[in-house]
């Protein structure tokens, strides 16, 4: 533990620990050179306030996280009170990226989205510190939940042994399948169109919603069909399942233990001339679907006249509005041209292991290892993610935690972002914990009703779980990966709108395969080879 504490002189005294140093010095924090009486079991943590820098990033819609109930709650109840930075989540990346390479560090980055390559070279150039010896220490919830399920620690742990990031994960299953595909029932009633099962079905009713004026308003103002190109749970990535191959947002699919790239395939290249040919040169697909951010979707779904036929999200009253949700249906997938019907599993799905890491600036690991750690306590981790007791939740006889019903006028999803983190916050609710200490919100529990109504019997059977690479693999993969990702969804744009697939197909793949697709390709076919040989040991 010396690095780990390097800068910090402990002396552990009777049911207290005093440590010399620590960041911060406003708000009543102490200066680096006054002793602080920390606390390493109860609460508070720390007898006097102590502030700690933190970098976020937050959605849209969520308030500063100081002015937020949950950190106030925290606050109060640990005496460590947080900087908060917060960065657009839009911007977040950027933005991390380049204080990291800058140095101007803050003590830990929260709900960090840190790439398993970053968490190796930061990691291995000490720019974050290793957490599995203050977790054994500091971190009694933590270190419980990876005692009682050693498959979550086995995922957070690099192949160097250690941990540098700290997991975030809701075990519900809810995200093998993110592309739920909405149409406009009830103009298909107005125009006495039967719900489409086939493409061909589902593109003649697009056609009428653009030329049949469904909305009854004079004007050529619907649109068809609006999405967000390579977005989660926005994206069309499911629809080209009609062509025997669905793709995703990797374009990397695992079929009998084999890894596939789907860019690169025959259906995928039909299923781009289909786009181009049927849809957008007919004016079915929204324009705007290639460059529009999700503010400026969501606002589609809810203009004063109903205009919006069809869209990709995972839960449809967040785009139309809770009243006007009951006009539309879930589509399950659509049966292609040679009778297909499949739609593609979620890569991953295991807990993210970057949503906390602490930096070699902390003065202070033990103290932010234990503010984390509350928030590893499965009813405080179901708060963080979803937000608290008494405005989202409210304790049953049992002392469960059961949803409070919603503001008027307001979606889960819009609520869900002023009053809490988040998904990418840290914080472990297992499947153990739903039903026990938490019921799933009731948008959850629709969505897992639609996922098995709708899209589970048509679902593949494998999926790229979640693998931590060797450093030399990851070095590989994001020197090759990012732009051949990049140059491939510009591409795939650039063909549903312009056309020229035939003609400019060979040339595409060429190009693919002089950025390194084969060699990247051969790492993530050997990286689950191991990673099978593991699990059949």
């Amino acid at each position: 533990m010396k690095s780990v504490f390097k800068g910090a002189g402990i002396l552990i005294l009777t049911g207290a620990v005093v440590i010399s140093g620590c960041s911060g010095d406003n708000s009543g924090a102490k200066s680096s050179n006054q002793a602080i009486a920390f606390n390493k079991t109860g609460l508070p943590i720390v007898e006097d306030a102590i502030s700690l820098k933190m970098i976020s990033p937050k959605a849209a819609l969520a308030p500063e996280y100081s002015q937020m109930e949950i950190f106030k709650r925290l606050e109060e109840q640990t005496n460590v009170k947080i900087e908060w930075e917060n960065i657009p989540d839009t911007d977040f990346t950027e933005k991390k990226n380049l204080l990291l390479a800058s140095g101007n560090l803050p003590d830990a980055f929260y709900g960090a989205g840190f790439t398993d390559y970053e968490l190796i070279n930061y990691g291995k150039d000490g720019t974050i510190i290793p957490l599995e010896d203050l977790i054994d220490q500091y971190a009694p919830n933590l270190k419980a939940l990876l005692e009682r399920r050693p498959d979550i620690k086995s995922s957070i742990t690099a192949p160097d042994g250690h941990i540098y990031g700290l997991p975030s994960w809701e075990e519900n299953n809810l995200g093998t399948n993110p592309f739920f595909h909405v149409i406009n029932k009830k103009w298909l009633d107005k125009l006495g169109l039967d719900m489409p099962q086939t493409l061909d079905e589902y593109t003649a009713a697009l056609v009428a919603f653009k030329t049949q004026d469904p909305n009854g308003n004079g004007k050529a103002d619907e649109i068809p069909l609006s999405f967000m190109h390579m977005q989660w749970c926005m994206d069309i990535a499911g629809i080209f399942g009609a062509f025997g191959l669905p793709d995703n947002l990797e374009h990397r699919v695992v079929r009998d233990g084999k890894v596939i790239f789907t860019a690169t395939q025959p259906e995928y290249k039909e299923a781009l001339k289909y786009f181009n040919e049927k849809w957008y040169k007919q004016g079915l697909i929204d324009p705007e679907s290639f460059t529009q951010d999700a503010a400026q979707y969501l606002a589609k779904g809810k203009t004063s006249d109903e205009t919006l036929g069809s869209y990709i999200w995972w839960e449809k009253e967040e785009v139309v509005g809770t009243e006007r949700g009951q006009d539309y249906a879930l589509l399950s997938p659509l049966k292609g041209p040679d009778g297909d019907q499949t739609i593609g599993r979620s890569n991953g799905g295991g807990p993210g292991r970057g949503a906390f890491v602490i930096t070699k600036e902390n003065q202070n690991p033990e103290i932010t290892m234990r503010w984390i750690d509350q928030q590893y306590e499965p009813y405080m981790a179901a708060q963080i993610h979803w937000g608290p007791l008494d405005v989202v939740f409210e304790k049953d006889e049992s002392g469960k935690l059961v949803n409070l019903p919603l503001p008027e006028g307001t979606s889960a999803g819009e609520f869900r972002q002023k009053v809490a983190p988040g998904t990418g916050g840290p914080g472990v609710i297992t499947i153990e914990d739903f039903g026990k200490v938490v019921d799933m919100e009731p948008r959850a529990q629709q969505r897992a009703k639609d996922l098995e109504t709708y899209y589970d019997p048509y679902m593949e059977k494998e999926n790229y779980p979640s693998i931590f690479f060797e450093p030399e693999e990851l070095d590989k993969i994001n020197r090759i990966e990012s732009e051949l990702i990049k140059y491939v969804n510009t591409q795939r744009g650039k063909f549903i709108v312009d056309g020229g697939v035939d003609e400019q197909w060979d040339n595409y793949v060429k190009t693919l395969e002089k950025m390194g697709l084969n060699e990247l390709m051969e790492i993530y076919q050997h990286g689950l080879d191991r990673y099978n040989a593991t699990l059949n040991k």
